[in-house]
């Protein structure tokens, strides 16, 4: 009986010493690692922060699935959440060339060849299909395919794949609108100026539901070749991509992006693809 409990503790100790070597070695590595402020990992996103991707606006709480993974990556590279450091970084600013305020960004930005002319991008964290949202009273309302959406005025943000997906995919008669920000364009949709209004499929269902009294989910689109997926956003050239692209793919390969994307966007389903 003392041997197997002696084999028990000597196990328990073994345990708790890989569990602290590796908590050493991840700090070791992220007090090497080149971010803007040493020991400290600045994080980067819009004002104001939306839901599903953030909670009430305030990304520091890590609730919502971008703070969560942003929190995710934060731990796989060594840096746990007291030392991680929050900023306000516009969407337009970010795809743009140019030293960054942050050692990296996370705000639903698309990764696309041109936008990697400008900035770096890591791994993809999720894989995002776009959707078109109305209301109950507009005349799309009951559309079934992209054809139906031929005559329609639509709408999306500026430099968005949202407004590519436009453009590309549903290819309207009418000229499509372009707004600065989601609010600007879910209030366009509200008092009649479009008729749809294309956003990432999650947050199609939030506008949909949450701001919209009449909201109406009209369909998805299917992916284009290579797929739409989100990427943390560095300044071009970082010396910390290559870490924070190994970070992602480890999150990806140990199940933990599923799991954070399956508690903060559980209700992505059920949209019907457009043809």
């Amino acid at each position: 009986m003392k041997k197997n409990l002696g084999i028990a503790l000597s196990l328990t100790a073994l345990v708790s010493s890989l569990s602290i070597g590796f908590a050493a070695t991840n700090a070791t590595a992220a007090a090497s690692l080149p971010t803007l402020t040493p020991g400290v990992l600045t994080i980067g996103t819009d004002d104001p922060a939306y839901t599903p991707w953030f909670d009430n606006n305030k990304p520091a709480d890590g609730k919502g699935f971008e703070s969560a993974v942003a929190y995710a990556v934060a731990k796989q590279l060594g840096y746990p959440a007291s030392k991680v450091k929050w900023v306000k970084a516009a969407f337009n600013n970010v795809i743009q060339p140019g030293k960054k305020s942050f050692d990296f960004d996370i705000n639903e930005v698309s990764i696309t060849p041109d936008r990697a002319k400008a900035v770096d991008f890591s791994t993809g964290y999720y894989d995002v299909a776009q959707a078109i949202i109305t209301t109950t009273k507009s005349k799309i309302a009951k559309a079934k395919s992209i054809a139906d959406l031929a005559n329609a005025k639509l709408g999306a943000s500026v430099g968005s794949t949202s407004y590519t997906t436009i453009t590309n995919t549903i290819k309207p008669k009418v000229k499509p609108s372009v707004f600065s920000t989601n609010d600007l364009a879910t209030s366009a949709l509200k008092n009649g100026q479009i008729d749809g209004l294309v956003l990432d499929l999650p947050t199609a269902f939030y506008v949909a539901g949450a701001e919209l009294s009449n909201g109406l989910i009209i369909g998805q689109f299917a992916p284009q070749a290579g797929s739409d997926q989100f990427g943390l956003v560095l300044t071009k050239g970082s010396p910390l991509t290559k870490s924070v692209s190994a970070a992602v793919d480890a999150l990806r390969a140990n199940g933990t992006l599923k799991a954070i994307a399956a508690k903060w966007l559980a209700t992505v389903g059920g949209a019907p693809v457009l043809k």
